[in-house]
């Protein structure tokens, strides 16, 4: 049997989206998350009871609707990434600003939830389940923030015009943090607000 010749015009490789310095970020950020996570299994497996406590008293909605907000800021995200490569800088913008909208929605329903938290008397150093509750999600907040400082630096750029189909790889880097984001809290959503036992 004869190999199959390829085209010359043909190429195998895929490029990857953005720049090489930011995804060696991301993976770093993803590494020290997933560290965070073996040690909130650990100390989940050693103090069932207290988890399960904890977990009653925090609101599966508030995380619901919290998964819900980072899930359309990321369809608006990629639609931004549509627009501009269809060099409709106007689409883009706008779609960049409806997914900085849903992240704020994230915010609020975040300072609502943690302050019904407060109100029932927890706290960081309440115990170890709050302490990782706080703590993870605070830390996720955190980059949520930074992630939508990021997309307001796209959309002014954008705007101004030093982003079009022919050189987009400084956005394609703020997407994928963006999305780095979002995939964060879909593993940090079941293991803190579902996951029981």
């Amino acid at each position: 049997m004869n190999a199959v010749e390829i085209p010359p015009s043909v190429t195998l490789e895929k490029e990857m989206p953005g720049d090489f310095a930011v995804w060696l970020f991301i993976m770093a950020e993803l590494s020290v998350f997933a560290l965070l996570f073996i040690l909130y299994a650990i100390t989940r497996a050693r103090f069932p009871d207290m988890f399960s406590e904890g977990q009653a008293n925090i609101n599966i909605n508030a995380g619901l609707g919290n998964t819900l907000a980072l899930l359309t800021s990321s369809y608006f995200v990629v639609a931004a990434q549509q627009a501009l490569l269809r060099n409709l800088p106007k689409r883009t913008v706008l779609n960049i600003v409806l997914a900085l909208l849903s992240g704020c929605v994230y915010l609020t329903i975040k300072g609502y939830e943690y302050l019904h938290v407060a109100e029932l008397g927890f706290g960081l150093s309440s115990n170890d389940f709050y302490f990782f509750y706080f703590g993870l999600t605070a830390f996720h907040m955190f980059h949520v923030i930074l992630g939508m400082l990021v997309l307001i630096v796209l959309a002014v750029k954008v705007a101004k015009g030093s982003y079009h189909a022919e050189r987009m790889n400084e956005f394609e880097s703020g997407a994928c943090y963006w999305h780095m984001v979002d995939l964060l809290w879909l593993i940090l959503f079941p293991l803190i607000y579902v996951l029981h036992g």
